[in-house]
């Protein structure tokens, strides 16, 4: 039987971190498409944390991925 790989919590909170950003992004776009112009300041802030996210996870996703295939000899998994 396979063992479940362990929860990174780097990469989960880099997901949760894109995930609010994108939200908070698509709140700003649809705001200013209705006509609000002076948004919260904590609500533009929040959109940055979207590049947070992604900057967090692509080098920890490469990481991981590295890792796996140095453990399966180099060959592609399926």
């Amino acid at each position: 039987m396979r063992q479940r790989p362990s929860r990174d919590w780097l990469l989960t909170v880099a997901m949760l971190l894109f995930a609010i950003g994108l939200l908070a992004l698509a709140v700003v776009f649809g705001l200013f498409a209705t006509g609000h112009r002076d948004l919260p300041m904590w609500l533009s802030l929040s959109s940055l944390l979207l590049p947070l996210g992604l900057a967090l996870g692509i080098p920890r996703t490469l990481r991981v991925l590295r890792r796996r295939s140095e453990r399966s000899g180099g060959q592609p998994a399926d």
